[in-house]
């Protein structure tokens, strides 16, 4: 299957959800070599000890008729002892590394240090992927509002984010300051988080002979009903060792990723990030976001100048698929599947080029409010501060600087309404708001040079 075929391949069963990678029954299956799986063996009892075998399939998140044929080789090479157990099987004794298997270990822990659950094979975490890719996310108005409730949006500016999300493509937002861009853009992220449905990120691939490791808490949000059982769930570990019905261990459901970067993005941490003490590599951000959002705030401003970031991503952009490069200098292509934002209040033609912006499916330009929706703006603002509606406040706003200049802003209205807030905790007095407090408000927070 090529690429632009999986690209658009939605493998779904029917809940709404991608189809979940299925429970290997062979060391085949699972994509690993006896060779790769001895070493992880060693390296596992090296670090924890003794360990039953019950609890080593659990660790390396692999059915135990995956992993038998290995204790036994590693039995027989007098490598691992059987130092307890139940009489029901290779499944409840007890492994320790002899002396003859610390030495291996410690020989394996030198190559790679890696010790968790067994990685994917690329072509696994691939094909995965391109299932879960944004294209399938529905998203219709009525289901996108939900995420938007929080926004005074004009309806034009709302229809014209429906489609970006729709084309998982990419969308560059730009207008001046403090209007929304940042909220539109996380906005978007927390609809794809909520109501896009759930993905399968691995814990780990296997590319190049090297371990990439993907699955980040920091970034990727267990679904609520994520699958992969507790150390004490005895019954869903039974389930899993037979292999019935069961979701691979080594994946994990997580909420579509969203990913927010913003001044502090540099061009090395597009790149893997190689641990040298222990021989294995971490995805980078752009990866782990795969499904999901990547959002590029206050573009033109990052540590890497425009241009760089862009020559970085143009053929990625297009292709839909990147390429990373591990310390020997191979490499080997990963897919770019996920919706790119790009945001900032910088004139976008001193940012890109067309070359770049034809890459750009969609831009979407927000201005300055009207009177009307900074009104909307204004009243929910404090509605949820819990104060009162006050129009003399707004009048004032208009009459002394927005009708002398002074470009609104959205943002103005909260920043406002919170200084007030401020003034009143200050002094002691309940919050209700008036074209005084509203004034002095404005005096410290307008400045006028």
């Amino acid at each position: 299957m090529t690429r632009s075929n999986r690209s658009t391949m939605l493998d779904w069963d029917g809940s709404g959800l991608p189809e979940a990678p299925s429970v290997p029954d062979t060391l085949k299956e699972a994509g690993l070599t006896m060779g790769f799986l001895n070493d992880m063996l060693l390296r596992t009892l090296y670090v924890n000890g003794g360990m039953l075998g019950i609890d080593l399939a659990r660790f390396l998140c692999l059915p135990f008729k995956v992993i038998e044929d290995s204790l036994g080789f590693l039995k027989n090479e007098k490598c691992i002892e059987v130092t307890g157990g139940d009489l029901i099987g290779r499944v409840s004794y007890r492994f320790t590394l002899t002396e003859l298997g610390r030495r291996r270990a410690q020989d394996a822990m030198k190559l790679c240090a890696y010790v968790g659950p067994a990685p994917v094979p690329l072509e696994d975490y691939i094909e995965q992927t391109y299932r879960q890719a944004v294209t399938g996310i529905a998203c219709t108005p009525d289901v996108m509002r939900g995420a938007f409730t929080h926004l005074v949006l004009p309806e034009a500016l709302f229809n014209a984010i429906g489609p970006a999300i729709v084309s998982g493509k990419s969308v560059f937002i730009y207008g001046p300051p403090g209007n929304g861009k940042t909220a539109i853009s996380r906005s978007i992220g927390d609809f794809m988080n909520s109501a896009g449905g759930a993905v399968y990120v691995p814990y780990a691939f296997l590319a190049e002979s090297s371990i990439i490791t993907l699955f980040d808490q920091s970034v990727h949000q267990l679904d609520d009903d994520n699958t992969r059982e507790s150390p004490d769930d005895n019954e869903a570990t039974i389930r899993r060792l037979i292999g019935t019905g069961q979701v691979d261990a080594r994946w994990v459901r997580v909420r579509r990723p969203v990913i927010v970067t913003g001044g502090e993005l540099n061009l090395s941490m597009l790149d893997l990030k190689y641990n040298s003490d222990a021989n294995f590599y971490q995805a980078p951000l752009h990866v782990k976001a795969n499904g999901g959002v990547f959002l590029i705030d206050d573009f033109g401003r990052q540590l890497c100048s425009p241009k760089e970031l862009l020559n970085r991503w143009i053929l990625p952009l297009e292709d839909r698929h990147d390429f990373l490069t591990v310390a020997s200098g191979k490499k080997f292509q990963v897919p770019f599947e996920e919706l790119i934002i790009f945001s900032t209040n910088l004139d976008p033609k001193d940012l890109v080029d067309d070359a770049f912006l034809r890459r750009i499916r969609h831009k979407v330009e927000i201005n300055a409010p009207t009177r009307d929706v900074y009104e909307r703006i204004f009243n929910s603002m404090a509605k949820r501060l819990g104060m009162n509606p006050c129009p003399d406040g707004i009048d004032y706003l208009y009459e002394r600087y927005y009708d002398q200049g002074r470009s609104p802003r959205a943002s103005d209205c909260r920043d406002l309404l919170e200084i007030v807030q401020s003034i009143c905790r200050y002094r002691r007095l309940p919050v209700q708001l008036s074209r005084d407090l509203i004034a002095e408000a404005a005096a410290t927070f307008i400045a006028e040079f």
